[in-house]
């Protein structure tokens, strides 16, 4: 995936994107990913859906892309960056597919801007701490990025990484996600996880989505487990898949069974897709 950034009134905003450059109005998938990740994670997966065009964000705080001005944001706000990048790259219909805590983000926009959207994925959702009590949703809000500002990056990806997949993982897999903790930065991370303590899922998402959406999980994801996954779809009334073998970063653990799933999903909505995708 190619690195790219944009300058808006908010501040730089990076990105990854692959696919053909002249289809702004094409079939397109918007990629969110989660606390502990970047745009870059979303590269072996890229390359099993090669009839979008694939648009991967470093979130406000990641990355090169310029923190947001709340320092205590929730899922709207980053919300409002994503309407802005969005409309600066011409993207008039997309499917959003949001990992973790890009799935809160995910619902965030679609409260916001519906209009932009053919349908929405929650990957492995989590769903926040916002109801919680103010004492548990300072101790979330504090479990990371102080931990990243204490240890180090290496120390603190070697030892949150292989979580975040599948029993057993493949090393490699292992190195990809840690490579990704290394990107983090303390400031966008502390807001992030502001984001995760002290806002949810549910207030953007209270009823059945306006457009079509998925939910979907690893089968072995010890983060926001199965189970809780399968609750939010039955609360909402929407379709649910597994992921087989695969962890909370299911992307990542199975891309070829989460891009079957994507395209599954995805190719009625945007219309013709190459049809060797997902291969």
């Amino acid at each position: 995936m190619d690195a790219k950034r944009l300058r808006l009134e908010t501040g730089e905003q990076c990105y990854r994107e692959r696919g053909p450059h002249d289809q702004s109005g094409g079939p397109t998938l918007v990629l969110l990913h989660g606390i502990s990740s970047s745009a870059g994670s979303w590269a072996r997966l890229a390359e099993r859906l090669p009839g979008y065009r694939l648009l991967a964000w470093d979130a406000p705080g990641y990355g090169d892309s310029h923190p947001l001005a709340n320092e205590a944001p929730t899922a709207a706000d980053y919300a409002e960056r994503l309407e802005a990048w969005l409309a600066a790259l011409g993207v008039e219909r997309c499917v959003l597919v949001g990992h973790s805590l890009g799935a809160m983000m995910a619902a965030g926009y679609l409260a916001a801007h519906p209009g932009r959207l053919a349908g929405v994925v929650l990957a492995d959702p989590a769903q926040g701490y916002g109801e919680a009590e103010p004492a548990r949703r300072d101790e979330v809000y504090r479990s990371r990025w102080t931990q990243l500002e204490a240890q180090g990056h290496a120390a603190y990806a070697r030892a949150r990484a292989p979580r975040l997949l599948r029993e057993g993982a493949d090393p490699a897999d292992i190195a990809r996600v840690e490579a990704e903790m290394h990107k983090l930065h303390v400031e966008g991370f502390a807001q992030a996880g502001w984001m995760l303590a002290n806002d949810s899922l549910g207030r953007y998402l209270a009823a059945t989505p306006a457009v079509p959406a998925l939910v979907i999980c690893g089968d072995e994801d010890r983060i926001t487990p199965p189970e809780d996954a399968r609750a939010l779809a039955r609360r909402l009334a929407l379709p649910y898949r597994d992921i087989p073998r695969a962890g909370h970063a299911s992307y990542i653990d199975a891309p070829a069974a989460f891009a079957r799933a994507i395209d599954d999903f995805a190719r009625p909505l945007l219309g013709a897709v190459d049809s060797s995708a997902t291969p």
